[in-house]
């Protein structure tokens, strides 16, 4: 029987010291049919462990509603068929620049500051789902076998308690019951906090008796001479080396060369540590879930929200393949082997040709609202996202300036994140700051505001505040009440039939509006990886075979979406553009079609 443990100063397999070389790769941001390449192009970097994060608010959109949390099991098993061991980081946080740190919409709402604590309301959510989610963890523990792929056994060495609580909070009593309930819900495989190499972080977000892991990406020595003086005992671990970083809408990010990042990882294995690189595969944040941060050093600043692709700056980059990163890390890596690394997988097929859509079909905006919006509610202030359960998607807000009175400037307060406005009808401005002023308005008049979620906040302080309008709007210094607030999930376009009640009408006669676009892009030949280019559309999310794709929006810096090989076929493709703000005119043959094309470096 192989026994997994924590030793003095190493990790133990049987007894043997063992070192973990791991890579992130979350199975949530990768097609499944692709799983078993990415995680190929693991083990030829060097790897023997995969690790992933678990999405809670994926997983468990609505109370009590589940979607496929089965899919970690899959995930572990083609994990364990790789011959890799694993990680799991079940949250019930998870950061991983994804919505709301992955906490649901439907508990951050009412708790608010609460969640994260001792909190007996939040507590019986997160029993409720690890009591769903860590069977499947628990039943693939390695307990029974000598390795990967043997009989009996599965690939489970490590579980996360909860993730770099000390960058948010205190509550130990909190923690503790975390570890209570994994070990009560038969986790016995070794549990592990990670944080920043901080002494308050390390003090804050550690457990007596649980192995303390520090999360960087370059001074090696320094951070784990931080987790020395911390603990004194117990395997050295960089739990998160972060060889690449994230990027935001509107904001280029500089990549780090693969020079620098493999002598990082150099550095951190000749101090003896084991290593998980975040990310060794990025990924794409499909279906909208990708996160936002706050600008500034106490993370309380302008929203910043994260683009699509969680390419990562990864040696296995967006789309599968290796990067110089990968050659770097794969040097450095053969050195700690034993035996020769497997041979470099394939890339997987492109798509053989461009191909451009035909978008014939087109339904306004209010029209898309009333056929599968919720119920639209009134009352003395506007409604958050929260409260109208919108966890992705758009909030409209009408209201009446009364009259008749002259023209004053009418401000929104607390707005989060992002208004397309228009009074008495005529298209006004598009609004971002959380205090803004919308202009000079005189009464009576009608002004409706569309609020698109820019993707609630990952981390720091101001995870888990409402969206929508918190404030209320003002005409001079006089509140407008009487708001009418009605929301759209972005779920609710991919319901069954849910396209049949939405009346579209011929796109040519659209002339550019916002709205709900339908058409087709036609393969010709063989169908593969792709990229979704979309000429002079501003913002929105674009589906493929009833597959969402992902967020675009004109601001780069991502100038285009991935497409999965296995979201495509030869012939007819239907392609679904809800755009929020405007799209181009002429739609369809003319200079705004989008597009596919085979995917390329760097798009």
């Amino acid at each position: 029987m192989t026994r997994f443990e924590v030793g003095e100063r190493d990790f133990l397999l049987d007894g043997r010291p063992v070192r973990l070389l791991s890579g992130a790769l979350h199975y949530f941001r990768v097609h499944e049919e692709q799983w078993g390449h990415r995680l190929a192009m693991l083990r030829a970097m060097g790897l023997n462990c995969v690790e992933t994060y678990v999405p809670w608010n994926l997983h468990e959109p609505r109370p009590g509603e589940f979607r496929d949390p089965e899919a970690l099991g899959r995930f572990l098993d083609a994990a364990q068929a790789a011959g890799l061991w694993a990680i799991v980081r079940p949250g019930p946080y998870i950061c991983a620049e994804w919505e709301n740190g992955g906490l649901p919409e439907w508990l951050t709402g009412p708790l608010g500051r609460r969640v994260r604590t001792r909190d007996a309301a939040y507590l019986r959510a997160v029993d409720r789902w690890f009591g769903r989610l860590l069977p499947q963890v628990v039943a693939r523990q390695c307990t029974e076998t000598s390795g990967p792929g043997g009989p009996g056994g599965g690939p489970v060495l490590m579980v996360q308690a909860e993730n770099e609580y000390g960058s948010y909070g205190s509550d130990g009593a909190y923690l503790a019951w975390l570890v209570d309930r994994l070990r009560g819900l038969g986790v016995r495989v070794p549990l592990c906090t990670s944080d920043g190499p901080e002494e308050h972080m390390l003090s804050g977000g550690s457990v007596p008796g649980v192995l303390a892991t520090v999360n960087f990406g370059s001074g090696a020595r320094e951070a784990l001479a931080a987790l020395r003086r911390h603990r004194a005992d117990g395997p050295l671990m960089c739990m998160e080396f972060w060889c690449g970083w994230f990027a935001h809408w509107g904001r280029e990010q500089a990549p780090r060369t693969a020079r620098d990042a493999a002598a990082a990882l150099r550095e951190i294995l000749a101090c003896g540590a084991s290593v998980n690189v975040y990310m060794a595969h990025g990924g794409t944040s499909f279906g909208g879930w990708a996160g936002a941060n706050r600008s500034g050093e106490l993370q309380d600043g302008a929203l910043q929200a994260t683009v699509t692709s969680y390419d990562y700056g990864a040696p296995v980059d967006e789309r599968g393949r290796p990067t110089e990163k990968f050659w770097r890390f794969r040097e450095v890596l053969a050195e700690w082997a034993q035996g020769p690394l497997p041979p470099v997988p394939e890339p997987l097929p492109c798509l053989a040709a461009p191909a451009r859509a035909v978008l014939g079909e087109w339904a306004p905006a209010g029209e898309v609202m009333a056929a599968l919006g919720g119920a639209e509610v009134e009352g003395g202030g506007p409604a958050t996202f929260e409260e109208l359960g919108v966890d992705r998607g758009v909030v409209r807000y009408r209201l009446a300036v009364p009259g008749p009175r002259g023209r004053y400037p009418l401000r929104v307060r607390g707005l989060r994140d992002r208004a397309v406005v228009s009074v008495d009808g005529v298209p006004g401005p598009v609004l971002e700051a959380e205090d803004a002023l919308l202009g000079e308005v005189a009464g009576p008049a009608s002004v409706e505001l569309w609020v698109g979620s820019l993707g609630r906040v990952n981390y720091g302080p101001r995870l888990a505040e409402s969206k929508g309008i918190v404030g209320g709007v003002l005409h001079e210094r006089q509140f407008v009440h009487g708001v009418r607030s009605r929301g759209l999930r972005l779920d609710a376009l991919e319901e069954a039939g849910a396209l049949a009640k939405v009346p579209f009408r011929a796109a040519a006669g659209a002339g550019g509006a916002a709205g709900l676009y339908r058409g087709t892009v036609t393969v010709a030949g063989r169908a593969g990886d792709a990229d979704l280019v979309l000429p002079g559309w501003r913002h929105g999310f674009a589906w493929i075979n009833g597959f969402c794709l992902g967020r675009y929006r004109s601001v780069g810096p991502q100038r285009s979406l991935y497409v999965p090989g296995p979201v495509l076929r030869a012939g007819g493709n239907e392609l679904l553009l809800w755009e929020w703000e405007g799209a181009p005119a002429p739609v369809g043959e003319g200079a705004g079609a989008p597009g596919l094309r085979p995917c390329a470096a760097g798009s």
